[in-house]
């Protein structure tokens, strides 16, 4: 088993890698990250046609809405999660990871999602040991608010 030490900057790549690269609906949606830092991360996916949820006006479909959304804010909760961490092993990372999960999100559309590149950014409003709150925005290339999401996620 490889349980070697990483710094704090290379388990929140192998975080971010592992949001991004290795869980399917994920690579599905096509979430390419933009920037991530203690307690905020910024994703972007660009629309497709395997993406729409209103083909006759080409609106971006609500459940891709919601789900960039909760990447964002899982991202930002498990990156601020390793920075309690110490030492950061590949066994307590992977640990941490594991029992990490959504508890409640909840989205408010604000527009059709009508655009070509969306950005989700998430930040923390709550660092507790056991419960963490997010609050998340999706944006499209013109910089107009398409959604808000206020997500709890259990994090010990």
């Amino acid at each position: 088993m490889n349980d070697r030490t990483y710094t704090l900057e290379e388990a929140s790549e192998l975080m971010s890698h592992a949001f991004i690269y290795k869980m399917p609906f994920n690579q599905l949606l096509g979430i390419k990250l933009m920037s991530l830092n203690d307690d905020f991360v910024q994703l972007s996916i660009e629309n497709r046609q395997q993406l729409i949820g209103n083909f006759t006006q080409n609106i971006l479909h609500g459940g891709v809405i919601a789900s960039i959304l909760d990447v964002a804010g899982g991202m930002v909760c498990i990156n601020r999660i390793l920075q309690r961490i110490n030492p950061l092993t590949h066994t307590e990372i992977v640990d941490k990871m594991s029992r990490m999960g959504t508890i409640d999100l909840r989205v408010d559309y604000l527009r059709p999602g009508r655009g070509q590149l969306f950005t989700a950014s998430a930040s923390l409003l709550r660092d507790g040991n056991k419960i963490a709150v997010t609050r998340c925005e999706l944006h499209n290339e013109n910089n107009q608010h398409i959604a808000t999401a206020t997500a709890t996620y259990l994090v010990g």
